[in-house]
């Protein structure tokens, strides 16, 4: 069987017309396709406004600048997730706290969040990490109580719900990214979904240099930041959007494979709340002690499978370390353990299910 990679996007030949098709218009940037793209997300995620960037890392930023978060300021993350969550907290000058997660679905421990609110917190941003929506009714609950602001980082999540409610709609903001690992792809790109009208025209004017439009004519109101998204990746997205729904039900066929045909006792498996759905951006499982890891991913690609490591535990990170000194595998037992001895394998919907079969066979004589 040829090589399967860890991820592969499925561009089909009438999203390149799409995109072909802008090339030709030479309206390349932030023109027709981005408002369409925009539209088309506000309507898909029940929101009022969706504000379409470069990328998922910008959305994020441009939703803590918006909410005026900075010095002085406290913002609650998960201890697993990619280092760009935490980051985007340390760029505007504000302290990322830390919260374990739930070493089950890989989401945020919402038993652990409100213990690390004090005075100085103003934000909660959880992660739908690999694509499972988090306990986010209950972390809405907890914001509430605190009178926090929420930020969803769904950059893996598109589709995602709780109790049939899309995730991005939950909170003030929603994020989400097009980068190649997602279920749909723009290469870079990222989109933030609000149904604040003040905040959506604020994000608005921070991606576009600072600009407003006043009585017809540009004014730099502010010191913003080239964030904009170009029409010919907002094409590419569109056209993919329309099958979003048939990706999603294939790759949860395609995960089924997996949950019924692993069957290692080393292997630790994914779980999924029933209140949730799952959009599978990663398929994501825990090998026991016994298991190397780094060896098994080397391995494993030896043999034809591509696989890494999920997910960063951020303050076990050498920046983050240095700062703040956690010993996470003290403080954030299940993070660490997720970054120790998790295992990212493929399932993208340009695989097949023989494939799928095939790797589970692989898996399961790990080791012996």
């Amino acid at each position: 069987m040829e090589f399967i990679p860890l991820a592969s996007p499925d561009i089909r030949e009438e999203d390149i017309s799409a995109v072909v098709q802008v090339l030709r218009s030479g309206m390349l940037v932030q023109a027709q396709h981005v408002q369409e793209l925009e539209a088309n997300i506000a309507i898909f995620n029940s929101t009022k406004y969706a504000i379409a960037v470069s990328n998922g890392t910008a959305t994020l930023h441009l939703a803590l600048l918006t909410l005026g978060i900075g010095p002085g300021d406290e913002v609650i993350v998960p201890a697993l997730s990619y280092v760009a969550t935490a980051n985007v907290v340390e760029l505007v000058g504000a302290t990322p706290v830390f919260v374990d997660v739930d070493i089950d679905t890989f989401n945020i421990d919402v038993t652990k969040v409100e213990s690390n609110i004090n005075a100085k917190t103003k934000a909660i941003i959880p992660v739908h990490e690999f694509g499972l929506a988090c306990d986010i009714e209950a972390i809405i609950s907890i914001a509430e109580k605190h009178k926090l602001f929420v930020i969803e980082d769904a950059a893996c999540a598109l589709g995602a719900q709780q109790n049939d409610k899309l995730v991005g709609s939950f909170g003030i903001f929603g994020s989400f990214s097009f980068h190649p690992r997602k279920a749909i792809s723009s290469g870079e790109g990222g989109i933030l979904t609000t149904s604040n009208a003040s905040f959506a025209s604020n994000v608005k004017i921070f991606r576009n240099h600072g600009v407003e439009m006043q009585d017809g004519k540009m004014e730099f109101v502010a010191a913003g930041f080239n964030y904009r998204m170009t029409d010919f990746q907002a094409a590419l997205v569109n056209s993919q959007l329309k099958r979003l729904s048939e990706i999603i039900i294939y790759k949860n066929e395609l995960a089924s494979i997996y949950l019924n045909e692993i069957n290692h006792n080393g292997i630790k498996l994914p779980v999924i709340p029933e209140d949730r759905n799952h959009t599978w951006q990663t398929f994501h499982v825990i090998l026991d002690n016994s298991i190397d890891r780094d060896k098994t991913i080397q391995d494993l690609r030896k043999i034809g499978v591509g696989t890494n490591y999920g997910a960063q535990c951020i303050p076990a990170q050498q920046y983050y370390y240095k700062k703040y000194g956690i010993n996470s595998s003290d403080e954030f037992p299940n993070a660490w353990r997720a970054f120790q001895s998790g295992l990212a394998i493929p399932l993208y919907e340009k695989l097949r299910k023989e494939q799928i079969l095939h790797i589970a066979k692989i898996l399961n004589k790990l080791n012996s």
